[in-house]
C-alpha cells in the first residue's frame, strides 16, 4: 500500500506529543500504535500482531537471533554495572577529588568531554558513552548540568565520526561514495580521496563544534538550557528528581572511602582497549578474501555491536575484580550489579521503541517518500546542495537514523548532481552527510542522542530539548555556507562564512552573565 505523505502521519505524532507532553515512551508508542494501525487499515488483530512483529524482529528474524541489536543492548546493561562498580568502590569521586585540583574552573570542566569528543572519533556509540563516563565525575563536582553534557557529547561524537574516514561511520560512507562513483562512471578521484574532498564542504559539523566551545567560553546558556544551567548552580540539582534518568544511580548506595582512581580509569582502560581490540580483529575477519586487509576494509566491516558488547564484559569483570578486592566495601556484589542494570532500563526502552518505530516508518516508507520528491523536483544545480541538506536533515529527523538517510539520499544526490552539474557531485553528497547529522541532533529516536543523554545522565526530553535550539543555530548557518557555494563553489568562503555566522549569533544573543559563573 502507497502511504505518500500520509506516511508522515506517524513520526509528526511522536514529535507533536514528545513536545506536548515531554513523555518520550508515551510519544513513541503512540507514533507505533498509529503507523501500525494505518498499515493494516485499521484492523485490530493485524494491527497488534504488526506491533509484536516490529518488537519481535529486534530479537529473532525468520529463525536467525538478531545479534547486533542484542549485544548492544547487552553493552548498555554490561556499562550500567561498569558503572555501579566505579561509583560504589569510590573511583568516580576519587577522579573528582583529582581531577579538580587540576582543572580549577568550571569552563574546564565542560572542555574536557568537548575535547575527549573530538579525540574518540572512532565510533559515535562509543563515544557517547565512554566520554560520560569519564567526564561526569568531574562536571558533577563543578555543578554543571546533565542536560549541559549531554550537549558536548552529543554535538562533538556524530560530527567527528562523520567526517573521520577512520571510523565506522566514515568506512561506511566511503563504501557508499565508491559505489555511487561507480554507478555515475566519475572519473578523476576514487572513493577515498572523494571523502577527503568533502570533510571541508561538512559545514554543519565545524559550525557544531565551533558552537559547542563558544558555548562553553561564552557561556551561551539559552533557552531550556539556560534554566539547567542556573538551576544547577543555584541549587546544586544536576537533573530533575521527579524525572527518569539513564544511567543515574540515584545514590542508591554509598562509595567506598578507600576508593582510588584507578577503580575507575583501568575499567574505562579497559573498555577502550577491548573495544577497540575486538573492531580489529572482527574487522580483519570480516574483510573478504580477495579485499587487501588495511586500516580502511577493517573499518568498514568491523562490527560495532559486537566490539562494544566484549568491551562492556571485560569492562565490567573489571571493576567487579577491583570491587571485591577492596577493603571495606559498603554494598553486595549482587546489589551494585543489580542497581547498575536497573540504571539502565529507561534507555534501553527508549531505544527498543525507538527501533520499533522506525520500522514501522520504514514500513510505511517514509524516507523512499520524501527521496522520491527529490528526485521530481525540478532542482537548479545552484541550489542542489542547500535542497539536499534541508531534505536529508528532515529524513534523518523524522526517521531518527543517520545511517538510513545516508543509504537512502546518497545514491539520489549523486545521480541527480551527476546528471546536473558534475561539480556539484562532491558539494551535494557533503550536504546530505551533514543534514543528515543535523536532522540526527534534533531527532528524539535518534539511537545516537538517546545514548548521548545515558552517557550523561541526562533525562533524554531534557537533552533533546536543551540541544535542538544549538543544532538549529548550526543549521541555519550551513545554510547560509550551501546558499553562498551555490554561487560561488569556494568551499573556504562558504565555511568561514558558516563559523562568522555562528559566531555573530552567539556574540548577538549572548545571555547576560550569572555571577555565580566562575
Amino acid at each position: 500500500m502507497e502511504f505518500g505523505i500520509l506516511s508522515l502521519i506517524p513520526p509528526i505524532i511522536m514529535l507533536v506529543l514528545v513536545l506536548l507532553t515531554r513523555q518520550v515512551l508515551l510519544s513513541l508508542g503512540a507514533g507505533i500504535v498509529v503507523g501500525a494501525f494505518m498499515l493494516n487499515s485499521f484492523d485490530i488483530v493485524p494491527s497488534f500482531n504488526e506491533i509484536w512483529k516490529s518488537f519481535s524482529q529486534i530479537f529473532y528474524v525468520e529463525g536467525d537471533l538478531q545479534l547486533g541489536s542484542i549485544q548492544l543492548l547487552s553493552f548498555l546493561i554490561l556499562l550500567g554495572i561498569t558503572t555501579a562498580f566505579m561509583t560504589a568502590s569510590g573511583g568516580s569521586s576519587a577522579f573528582g577529588e583529582w581531577a579538580i585540583q587540576r582543572i580549577r574552573t568550571r569552563k574546564g570542566a565542560q572542555t574536557m568531554p568537548g575535547i575527549l569528543g573530538l579525540i574518540i572519533f572512532i565510533d559515535d556509540y562509543f563515544n557517547s558513552l565512554a566520554v560520560g563516563q569519564v567526564a561526569r565525575p568531574l562536571t558533577d563536582r563543578y555543578k554543571v548540568s546533565r542536560a549541559k553534557l549531554a550537549y558536548i557529547i552529543d554535538s562533538t561524537s556524530a560530527p567527528i565520526t562523520v567526517v573521520s574516514p577512520i571510523s565506522s561511520w566514515g568506512a561506511y560512507i566511503i563504501g557508499l561514495i565508491g559505489t555511487i562513483i561507480a554507478a555515475q562512471e566519475i572519473t578523476g578521484y576514487g572513493e577515498l580521496e572523494a571523502f577527503l574532498r568533502m570533510i571541508p564542504m561538512n559545514f554543519y559539523v565545524f559550525g557544531s563544534i565551533f558552537l559547542v566551545f563558544l558555548t562553553i567560553y561564552r557561556k551561551f546558556d539559552i533557552g531550556a538550557m539556560r534554566k539547567h544551567e542556573e538551576k544547577a548552580q543555584n541549587t546544586g540539582e544536576l537533573v530533575d528528581p521527579s524525572k527518569e534518568v539513564p544511567g543515574d544511580l540515584n545514590n542508591e548506595f554509598k562509595a567506598t572511602q578507600g576508593g582510588k582512581i584507578y577503580h575507575l580509569i583501568i575499567p574505562i582502560l579497559v573498555l577502550i582497549v577491548a573495544t577497540v581490540t575486538t573492531m580489529f580483529i572482527t574487522g580483519i575477519q570480516g574483510t573478504p578474501a580477495e579485499e587487501e586487509v588495511s586500516i580502511l576494509s577493517i573499518f568498514a566491516n568491523t562490527n560495532v555491536n559486537r566490539s562494544l558488547f566484549f568491551g562492556g564484559l571485560f569492562a565490567a569483570l573489571s571493576g567487579l575484580v577491583l570491587y571485591m578486592f577492596l577493603q571495606g566495601s559498603k554494598s553486595s556484589t549482587g546489589k551494585v550489579v543489580l542497581e547498575g542494570i536497573k540504571a539502565m532500563l529507561p534507555a534501553i526502552y527508549i531505544l527498543v521503541l525507538a527501533w520499533m518505530i522506525g520500522t514501522i516508518i520504514g514500513s510505511m516508507g517514509t524516507g523512499e517518500y520524501l527521496a522520491d520528491r527529490v528526485k521530481e523536483a525540478n532542482i537548479s544545480p545552484t541550489f542542489l546542495p542547500f535542497m539536499m541538506f534541508i531534505v536529508a536533515g528532515f529524513m534523518a529527523f523524522a526517521t531518527g537514523t543517520s545511517w538510513g538517510t545516508f543509504g537512502i539520499m546518497l545514491p539520489i544526490a549523486g545521480e541527480i548532481a551527476a546528471t546536473l552539474d558534475v561539480a556539484m557531485f562532491l558539494p551535494s553528497l557533503a550536504a546530505v552527510l551533514a543534514g543528515s547529522v543535523f536532522g540526527d541532533h534534533c531527532s528524539p529516536i535518534s539511537d545516537t542522542t538517546i545514548l548521548s543523554s545515558t552517557g550523561a545522565g541526562s533525562n533524554h526530553i531534557d537533552h533533546v530539548m536543551t540541544q535542538l535550539p544549538y543544532a538549529l543555530i548550526g543549521a541555519l548557518a550551513a545554510s547560509v555556507g550551501y546558499v553562498i557555494f551555490g554561487f560561488t563553489t569556494s568551499t573556504i568562503l562558504s565555511l568561514v562564512v558558516t563559523l562568522v555566522i555562528v559566531l555573530v549569533v552567539v556574540l548577538l544573543f549572548q545571555p547576560k552573565q550569572n555571577s555565580i559563573e566562575k
